[in-house]
């Protein structure tokens, strides 16, 4: 079922937040944009590639 947005490949430019504890880890997986592909990928690489802005928004 589709209905997930992946911060890589968005149609449109819309801002992604992460927890500023995803720089912990020493890489995260997301959805490469295409349906049944996933990246590995180091988190301040993802970070710089999407423009994403970092903050403590988990509990």
């Amino acid at each position: 079922i589709r209905g997930g947005c992946s911060p890589i490949a968005m149609k449109k430019a819309f801002e992604t937040f992460f927890d500023e504890r995803i720089l912990k880890q020493d890489y995260v997986y997301v959805s490469a944009g295409v349906r049944g592909k996933q990246i590995k990928i180091a988190p301040q690489s993802l970070i710089e590639a999407i423009n994403a802005k970092l903050g403590d928004v988990a509990v």
